[in-house]
């Protein structure tokens, strides 16, 4: 069975700690790459794909994101009032309601290659680059018929890297709102992230896939010194932590 993805929800209420001293003033979904901030390129390769639904949760800084739907008529915010003591579970929790054919993405990355989101899909799964290498990302394992059977936290190799896009049909999309519900508001795991919902906390209650893409498709920013690597303009910032961390050691 196809289905289509009828909205997005993307993530952008954290802190950005790894960003620092940058995003103390900047929350980093905002942080300009190429042009335009990190979560712009997520929302415009969104539209390259039609979808046209599109929900922002915020938090951290979250009066920064309120040109975002003036600019963009389709976009809409969601006030994740947990956001400062407890990990992201607690913004797709509050996003439930509008789990229905869903494509999830984190605003913090870069969408090089629009046609990765397209919007027609088959199964529940995650975007993921095949990792014959080592890898410190989670790291999944899927049966001959691709069916992810495993997953690493703490990374590995030979297996799918997982990204922070992933496609959820209506039927999950039920299912992972009862379970976020169980999780975060009954059993209070309010410092997990929402993917361990699925692969962890109630693994036998989905069945998920991968989609392939290539390394690059998706360009991940952990930390600073991966912004400047793409932007030299920031290196000023880059040697401000530098200094910091040397005097508290001194």
């Amino acid at each position: 069975m196809t289905n289509h993805v009828n909205n997005a929800i993307i993530m952008a209420a954290g802190f950005g700690t790894r960003m620092r001293p940058l995003s103390l003033e900047t929350p980093k979904p905002l942080i300009e790459v190429g042009g335009q901030p990190m979560i712009e390129s997520v929302i415009n390769a969104l539209h390259q794909n039609g979808i046209s639904e599109i929900y922002v949760v915020v938090g951290y800084l979250k009066e920064k994101y309120d040109y975002l739907p003036h600019k963009y008529s389709d976009v809409h915010l969601i006030d994740n009032p947990y956001y400062a003591k407890a990990n992201n579970i607690s913004s797709l929790y509050v996003a439930r309601e509008h789990l229905n054919n869903t494509i999830i993405l984190d605003g913090d990355q870069l969408i090089n290659n629009p046609a990765v989101l397209q919007p027609d899909f088959e199964r529940s799964g995650y975007n993921c680059v095949w990792t014959p290498g080592h890898t410190d990302e989670w790291l999944l394992t899927v049966s001959d018929d691709k069916e992810v059977i495993h997953c690493d936290r703490d990374g590995g190799e030979h297996g799918w890297r997982l990204y922070s896009v992933s496609r959820w049909n209506q039927q999950d999309c039920q299912t992972l709102r009862h379970c976020l519900v169980s999780e975060f508001k009954k059993k209070q795991h309010t410092d997990i992230y929402w993917d361990d919902v699925a692969m962890f906390c109630c693994p036998d209650q989905f069945h998920l896939t991968v989609y392939p893409m290539q390394l690059g498709d998706v360009r991940e920013i952990d930390r600073l010194e991966d912004l400047v690597k793409l932007e030299p303009r920031y290196q000023h910032f880059l040697d401000l932590k530098k200094k910091e961390a040397h005097d508290e050691q001194a």
